[in-house]
């Protein structure tokens, strides 16, 4: 089966997003927000995604992997058109805060719409597991590390893209309007995308309607594997956990996007304060970065991969990776711009290589509750670096960037593990 659909869908799913990274954070300051606003509205997305996402990387294992990704698709339309909605409505404050620790900011109707966007946005956010399962099921083990890396670089190149596009259009006379509603004609688009050229991946998914009506049942967390009978042996949370080593790769998992969305929520407010960029400057920022990323887990890791594992080349990946955080801490506009080399290159190596990793652990059996809970975990990472991205900024400044690199380092010291993980995982 083609690679080519769901890269298309991935990137057409990233694209809609990353048109609004460079000038999210200029937008909740309008709204009356602060750099701890910002990371509670960035947490909204993770924080309710680790509802949906585990439900709904199960039930791609029970009804098929296209119609969750559709239903995802159509949530992520929704949401940007309330964010829309947000954009055009008058900003009407609600309560003045003045805090010592949480700075000053002010709660608006336009503030709590971005909440609710970014909340729905999140709760159907379960693309990003079923998109990995959707290609475990169609990549032989052998070559997962290259399929992966290829579904990083249609990431990529949506994060080159939204970005670029989002500075020309924001510095016409609608601004912030018309990448907001770029972003709503990009996700009506995936939806197209998913319901007329995505095939199933699954050759057998449970279609019936679950008789037993309790809640577990109901709502997806008991999982049912389909066999070539009508029986079904259902996969619980704690069979995942027994599996060889996925407890170990959630942890590492856990620490990855931990440390990635400090900087995440740190990197913007630095820009502004520190550096004195504006939208454009880091629209062509994170364009070039991912451009620099697109390029290492494109041909140069297809070339790395055929002579190193994947362990090794998260080991090498992680410690690349943490240099970049180090190079952001003296604010320095010329280290900053050195640091994407790193960040690329050590990124570009780990990233697809932990995926690949987890991917053949999970096994076929498991792989859509393994992706579903890794997910989850992401989800945890995510809403913990967020919110201590913007209140460590807050109260440090780019000293936060020394906790994202210390976190990756960890990263680096328990990657050395993953090079022994070659025996399938066990069966339970």
């Amino acid at each position: 089966m083609s690679l080519y659909p769901i890269l298309l869908v991935n990137f057409i799913g990233t694209l809609g997003f990353s048109l609004v990274l460079p000038f999210l954070v200029f937008l909740v300051e309008a709204f009356g927000g602060n750099a701890i606003i910002y990371g509670l509205i960035a947490a909204m997305y993770p924080a309710f995604q680790l509802i949906g996402a585990p439900l709904l990387g199960r039930w791609s294992d029970i009804y098929g992997r296209r119609k969750i990704l559709l239903i995802s698709q159509v949530g992520t339309f929704i949401s940007w058109m309330i964010f829309l909605v947000a954009l055009v409505i008058p900003v009407v404050a609600i309560s003045n805060v003045d805090s010592e620790y949480l700075g000053s900011f002010v709660i608006t109707v336009p503030l709590i719409l971005l909440f609710v966007a970014r909340s729905l946005d999140g709760i159907t956010g379960g693309n990003v597991s079923v998109a990995n399962a959707y290609l475990a099921d169609i990549t032989p083990e052998s070559k997962r590390n290259e399929s992966f890396g290829k579904m990083s670089v249609s990431t990529n190149l949506g994060f080159i893209a939204g970005p670029a596009i989002a500075g020309i259009l924001s510095i016409t006379v609608y601004a912030e309007i018309l990448p907001v509603l770029a972003a709503v004609i990009i996700s009506f688009v995936g939806i197209l995308l998913i319901a007329l050229l995505l095939p199933e991946s699954r050759k057998c998914v449970i279609n019936d309607i679950p008789q037993k009506k309790d809640f577990r049942n109901a709502m997806g967390l008991e999982i049912r594997e389909c066999t070539s009978g009508r029986q079904v042996n259902r996969i619980m949370f704690a069979d995942v956990m027994k599996l060889d080593h996925i407890p170990y790769m959630f942890l590492i998992y856990f620490l990855i996007f931990l440390g990635f969305n400090i900087y995440y929520t740190s990197f913007p407010v630095h820009a502004i304060e520190v550096l004195q960029w504006d939208m454009v400057n880091l629209g062509i920022y994170f364009s070039l970065l991912s451009l620099m990323m697109a390029t290492v887990e494109g041909p140069i890791l297809s070339r790395i991969s055929k002579k190193y594992s994947e362990g090794i080349l998260a080991v090498a990946g992680s410690f690349i990776l943490g240099i970049n955080f180090l190079l952001l801490y003296p604010g320095e506009i010329i280290l900053t711009y050195v640091a994407l080399i790193f960040f690329a290159a050590g990124n570009g190596l780990m990233w697809p290589s932990v995926l690949s990793i987890l991917s053949t652990l999970a096994g076929n059996r498991y792989q859509g509750a393994v992706q579903g809970t890794s997910t989850g975990i992401m989800s945890i990472a995510s809403i913990s670096g967020l919110i201590a991205g913007g209140l460590l900024y807050e109260l440090a400044g780019s000293a936060a960037f020394l906790i994202s690199a210390i976190i990756i380092y960890c990263v680096f010291v328990l990657s050395f593990r993953m090079i022994s993980f070659n025996e399938p995982c066990k069966k339970v």
